[in-house]
């Protein structure tokens, strides 16, 4: 699944680790991992990542392309 999950960790607003992102979301590394690498995961991790990120999840999750 397309998303913009590490853009959005990286950006100058959050600078984030996905340690500290998978400690927010109360996930493992490895998990925050293959999200970034297009695998797909559970609507309540979908929320839960948009929370953090103060966003909309279909703003993050379906999007069309990644650049």
């Amino acid at each position: 699944m397309d998303n913009i999950v590490k853009y959005l960790r990286r950006s100058q607003n959050f600078d984030m680790t996905q340690e500290e992102l998978a400690k927010e979301v109360g996930v493992s590394k490895a998990t925050i991992s293959s999200i970034e690498n297009g695998a797909d995961t559970s609507a309540r991790v979908m929320l839960k990542i948009a929370n953090v990120f103060d966003k909309d999840p279909r703003d993050i999750f379906f999007v069309d392309s990644v650049s």
